[in-house]
C-alpha cells in the first residue's frame, strides 16, 4: 500500500465482535454421546436454540468445528431489523401479500424475543432501540423505494417515505422502518451460553460433523469418528454440513461482503442504515469501552468471483468513510459470507419432506440476527410438538415458480460457467516470484496450483481444486484465503477448510471431484 489513506488500514483482518468480549473455552468430544437434541453449529441459530430448548427441560448438546460465535455470527453488523432491503414489494408479488406479511411478524417477533430476553436476564449488550433506513442515491432506485414504501403501507409495517437522511449524502429517496434495534451480538450471545450451561448444556468445541445416519434416532458422525445419538439434529451450520437429498448446493450461493470499524471526526447519530443501490454502503454505531465507532459495511459480491482484488473493497469502504465521516482512525477490517435461496426466504425446518427429526436453519442473506432468531424460535416449536403459524413459510421443500425455477437455472449455470473457467485457466505466475505475505494462482510442473509466501519467507502449495465438486479455487489476497467460486467454500493458505460445503482440506496431490463422493465420511 503506497497511500497515506491505504496504510489506515490494518494489515490482518480481525472482527470487532471476536476481539471485544472473552469467549468461554470447550473441550473437543471425546466420547459418544446420547441425548434429546443434538445442534450443529454455534453461531445465533444454534446457542439460541439450545438455550431455548434446554429451557423446555431437553437434555441439548452443541457442538462447533471451529471456537463457538467464530462464524457469521461474529462477523455481522448486528442489525436487529425486519427491513431487509427492498424485500416486501418483491415477495408481495411472487408469493402474495399473507407471505410478505408472515415473513415481517417472523422477523419482529425475533426483535422482540431478543428484548424480553436481554430485559429478562438485564444481559450488559448494548441493545438500543433504533430506526431502519434504506435510502437511494438514484432515481431508479428512488422508485423502487416508492413501490417498497406501498408494500409497507399494505403489510400495516410502520415506516414509510422521509426527506432525507443526517449524512452529507445526496438521497433521492428514503424509507424508514421504525422500532428496529442494535446490539453487541457476542456479548449477548456469551450469556446465552452461560444461560444454557446453568441448564445442564453442554457445548463441544472443535469437534466437525461430517455425516448423519438417519432413522428414528438420527446420529451424527464427527471426524474423530465420536456418535452422537439423538431424537432430533438441528443443523444450524451456515452452510449445511449435511445435505441428505435436499441438494441445497444447488439452491442457494454464497455472497461476501467488506466491513471496517472506524473511529469518525464526525458524531454518529441514532439509526441503522443501509443503501439500496450497488455498490451496498451500510452503517451503524458501536460503543467500544465508551468510545463511539462506526461499522462501515458493503461493497457485496459472489464469493469467489470478485472483479478485482478483495483489498479493493475495503478501500472502497476507506473512501466511502473518509468522505461521510471523515477517518481519524481504522480500528479493524473483516469480512461476512452469507447464503442466498433461490427466493429470498430462508430455508428453515425438516431438511427434506417426511423427514421431523433432522431439522435445517440456513439462507439468511445477510439477516442472520433476526432470521436466525426466528428460526431458533421455531425450532423451539417443531421439536416440541408446538403449532407455528411461520413453519409453512420457511419450509425448505416450498417452490415458488417465479423466482425459483429461473434463479436455479440462472445461479447453476454460473457454477458450470466457473467450473468450465477454471479448468481453462493457465496461470503464468512461478510460486518464487511471489513475495512475503503474497498468494496466486500459479503454474507448477504444468499443474495449476495455489501458493502463498508466509511472512517467514515459506510457500506452502496446494492443489487449487475445491474438494467439493471440484471447481477452482481463487486467492483472496484481502483475508489471505482460498475461495470457491462455485458454492462458496473457503480455505486457508495451508488449505485448511474454513468454510462448507467443502469437509476435506484442499489436497497437495492432482485431486478428482470422485475422491470426496466416495468418501465414507463425506455428506453425500
Amino acid at each position: 500500500m503506497n497511500s497515506q489513506s491505504n496504510e489506515k488500514l490494518p494489515e490482518h483482518p480481525a472482527s470487532f465482535w471476536r476481539t471485544s468480549v472473552d469467549f468461554p473455552a470447550f473441550p473437543n468430544l471425546e466420547e459418544d454421546l446420547e441425548v434429546d437434541v443434538i445442534i450443529v453449529g454455534a453461531g445465533i441459530t444454534g446457542i439460541t436454540s439450545a438455550y431455548l430448548l434446554a429451557q423446555e427441560g431437553l437434555k441439548v448438546a452443541v457442538i462447533e468445528a471451529d471456537k463457538v460465535l467464530n462464524g457469521t455470527t461474529g462477523h455481522t453488523t448486528a442489525k436487529i431489523t425486519a427491513q431487509h432491503d427492498l424485500i416486501y414489494d418483491e415477495f408481495i408479488q411472487n408469493m402474495g401479500r399473507n407471505t410478505a406479511r408472515l415473513y415481517y411478524e417472523a422477523n419482529m417477533d425475533a426483535l422482540a424475543f431478543i428484548k424480553k430476553t436481554v430485559e429478562e436476564h438485564q444481559i450488559d449488550c448494548d441493545l438500543t432501540s433504533v430506526d431502519a433506513y434504506i435510502y437511494s442515491v438514484s432515481e431508479k432506485y428512488a422508485d423502487k423505494i416508492k413501490k417498497e414504501a406501498d408494500a409497507y403501507t399494505r403489510l400495516q409495517i410502520e415506516g414509510g417515505l422521509v426527506d432525507s437522511i443526517p449524512f452529507d449524502i445526496d438521497v433521492k429517496n428514503v424509507l424508514v422502518m421504525k422500532n428496529q434495534a442494535q446490539f453487541h451480538v457476542t456479548k449477548y450471545l456469551v450469556h446465552l451460553i452461560a444461560l444454557f450451561k446453568e441448564k445442564g448444556g453442554r457445548i463441544f468445541e472443535d469437534t466437525v460433523a461430517v455425516n448423519i445416519e438417519t432413522g428414528e434416532r438420527p446420529v451424527v458422525l464427527t471426524r474423530n469418528e465420536k456418535r452422537i445419538t439423538a431424537k432430533h439434529v438441528l443443523i444450524c451450520t451456515h452452510f449445511p454440513f449435511y445435505e441428505g437429498t435436499g441438494l441445497y448446493s444447488t439452491r442457494m450461493y454464497a455472497d461476501r461482503s467488506y466491513a471496517l470499524a472506524v473511529k469518525s471526526k464526525k458524531e454518529f447519530p441514532s439509526g441503522i442504515f443501509i443503501s439500496a443501490d450497488e455498490p451496498t454502503r451500510s452503517f451503524r454505531s458501536v460503543m467500544d469501552n465508551g468510545e463511539e465507532l462506526v461499522l462501515i459495511v458493503g461493497e457485496n459480491h459472489k464469493t469467489g468471483q470478485s472483479e478485482v482484488e478483495t483489498m479493493e473493497h475495503y478501500k472502497a469502504l476507506e473512501q466511502f468513510g473518509e468522505e461521510v465521516f471523515g477517518l481519524e482512525k481504522i480500528v479493524q477490517r473483516w469480512s461476512a459470507q452469507d447464503l442466498v435461496t433461490l427466493d429470498k426466504l430462508p430455508y428453515i425446518g425438516e431438511i427434506t419432506a417426511g423427514n421431523p427429526n433432522i431439522l435445517i436453519a440456513t439462507g439468511f442473506r445477510k439477516w442472520g440476527m433476526s432470521n436466525g432468531t426466528a428460526a431458533a424460535l421455531l425450532f423451539r416449536d417443531m421439536v416440541t410438538g408446538k403449532e407455528s403459524v411461520f413453519q409453512k413459510l420457511y419450509t425448505p421443500s416450498r417452490f415458488y415458480a417465479h423466482p425459483s425455477l429461473k434463479n436455479f437455472l440462472v445461479q447453476n449455470a454460473n457454477v458450470v460457467g466457473q467450473l468450465i473457467k477454471g479448468k481453462l485457466d493457465s496461470p503464468k505466475t512461478n510460486p518464487d516470484e511471489l513475495a512475503k505475505g503474497e498468494g496466486a494462482v500459479v503454474t507448477l510442473d504444468g499443474h495449476r496450483k495455489g501458493a502463498y509466501r508466509d511472512d517467514d519467507g515459506k510457500i506452502h502449495i496446494v492443489d487449487t481444486t475445491c474438494t467439493h465438486i471440484g471447481c477452482e479455487v481463487e486467492w483472496n489476497n484481502g483475508d489471505r484465503t482460498w475461495d470457491c467460486p462455485c458454492h462458496g467454500s473457503r480455505f486457508t493458505f495451508t488449505g485448511e477448510v474454513i468454510e462448507g460445503p467443502a469437509e476435506k482440506p484442499l489436497q497437495r496431490y492432482d485431486y478428482k471431484m470422485i475422491d470426496n463422493l466416495t468418501s465414507e465420511d463425506s455428506g453425500y
